[in-house]
């Protein structure tokens, strides 16, 4: 069975930019690949008819293997080849077909049918197997990348392993006589506690005739408070003691109060409210704190036990460590918003800001269009390698010189955007003379090649839409180019 092809992975003495490395070292597992042979074949399905993607696969099962077949990895993150086991990409390249097999190939579709559905990104749980042939349980998260959203070259996939939370379900569902051991044992944070005095609270509550909770909650904030102190814990295992570090179970109850602060309340609330309705399994993401003040991700699974549903004396929580995946979601979202080689904000953001700033009617607004000098001269001279590096170099200058409101962008090859709501024409030539000044400190720092940029502003005017002064902007440094080259020209 063949499965997802490769590209020759980079050389181990290639140099590593900032980026590279966040993604080698990022601490959740990172597929690089490229879809695009996947979207062709969808826009072939689309013009041959297909409408129901899902209805299309299920009547011939080998076109997922197709779909898969198509999907080429570009490279993968040290995580990666540690979680599958795997000493080198190569090593890990050549054996893919070992890794997608089987019950992944079910789970592939509802990823297929995200992405025929229009989304950027897509989600979904499924199995894949380590190159010793050990059997990995993954949450998946997959976004296309900026700039690749009109042919899917670039398709960014992290991948969480959920093995040992999906074992120790499958453990404790067949096996109730092992329950204290695998308790005990368990790689998620467990939490046996006693709500037998909330409900006394909720249902004394209700017995005044409160029907509407989360209005009475509103106006008596401080019974949420009250039901927090009347939690009971009854025990914890040996993985929640780790998670919050510490050493023993006496000390994390007299600290609990560390743990369960600032942002808590509101989550909490929202359980609370679903008690009150009866529903006594929950799932929600909480934040909390170990006790060193580390902030800490966790799906929280709460679960009145079977047969206390009377009283809610014997309740479960169970935290699920997802701070690595919140971290991973963190650089996702980066990505969609900023380009990743100055750092700066990509053209989607300054679209959407444009037209988040006209809506907030903010006047004055100002818009100064900032455009790269003689990036093409560098590119066909010295190689796209010698231009990206002097792009990085303006990323540096323009990302200093605002801070606030005010935001940068990278709309185009070697042209830059910069909004500056509330900011007059005075305030807009502050702003271009802090960049010239930036930018001869920056020449005088790295020497070679000069940095230099054309550059306009235009202030909102009465009526105007704030396209239009972006226009005006852009027209005012077209005209500051062709003086920079006409001085050039006469030097």
């Amino acid at each position: 069975m063949q499965f997802r092809e490769t590209q020759t992975a980079r050389s181990a003495s290639a140099p590593i930019d900032d980026e590279e490395a966040t993604f080698d070292l990022a601490p959740v597992s990172l597929w690089l690949e490229d879809y695009s042979g996947l979207k062709v074949l969808f826009e072939g399905w689309r013009a041959e008819g297909v409408v129901d993607l899902r209805a299309h696969l299920k009547a011939d099962p080998s076109r997922v293997e197709t779909c898969n077949r198509l999907i080429r990895v570009i490279k993968v993150n040290r995580r990666t080849l540690e979680l599958y086991e795997a000493s080198e990409p190569i090593h890990l390249f050549a054996r893919l077909d070992e890794v997608f097999r089987d019950d992944m190939l079910a789970a592939h579709v509802d990823e297929l049918v995200q992405l025929w559905e229009g989304r950027n990104a897509f989600s979904g749980q499924s199995v894949n197997y380590t190159l010793g042939g050990r059997r990995l349980d993954i949450l998946l998260n997959g976004c296309v990348m900026t700039g690749a959203e009109d042919d899917w070259s670039r398709v960014l996939v992290a991948i969480e392993d959920v093995s040992d939370r999906e074992v120790a379900r499958r453990e404790l569902a067949a096996a109730e006589a092992h329950a204290r051991g695998l308790f005990q044992h368990s790689p998620v944070s467990l939490w046996v506690e006693d709500f037998s005095s909330v409900k006394t609270l909720l249902d004394e509550v209700r017995a005044c005739g409160i029907d509407d909770f989360r209005t009475f909650t509103d106006v008596h904030p401080e019974f949420v408070e009250r039901c927090m102190a009347e939690i009971r814990v009854i025990d914890v295992n040996r993985r929640t003691l780790e998670t919050f570090g510490a050493a023993d179970r006496a000390e994390l109850l007299i600290r609990q109060h560390e743990i369960f602060r600032g942002s808590m309340r509101t989550p909490f609330r929202e359980q609370l409210i679903d008690l009150w309705n009866g529903k006594l399994f929950q799932q929600r993401e909480v934040v909390n704190h170990s006790l060193a003040g580390e902030e800490l991700h966790f799906l929280m699974q709460f679960s009145v036990l079977p047969g206390h549903e009377a009283r809610w004396d014997l309740v479960q929580v169970a935290l699920t460590d997802i701070t690595a995946r919140k971290k991973a979601e963190a650089y996702l979202e980066f990505l969609g918003k900023h380009d990743t080689l100055t750092k700066l904000y990509n053209r989607s953001f300054y679209v959407d800001e444009m037209a988040r700033l006209e809506r907030s009617d903010i006047e004055p607004t100002t818009v100064i269009i900032a455009d790269l000098n003689g990036l093409k001269e560098v590119n066909d001279t010295f190689g796209h390698a010698a231009g990206d590096a002097l792009l990085r170099r303006a990323g540096e200058v323009l990302s200093k010189i605002v801070d606030g409101p005010a935001k940068v962008a990278r709309i185009g090859g070697d042209e830059f955007a910069i909004l500056l709501p509330a900011t007059d024409e005075r305030g807009g030539q502050a702003v271009i003379e802090r960049i010239h000044r930036l930018t001869e400190l920056n020449n005088q720092f790295y020497g070679g090649r000069t940095l230099s940029f054309a550059v306009g502003a235009a202030t909102l005017r009465t009526g105007e839409r704030l396209e239009e002064t972006a226009r005006r902007a852009d027209a005012a440094m077209y005209e500051a180019k062709r003086l920079h080259y006409t001085m050039c020209a006469g030097e």
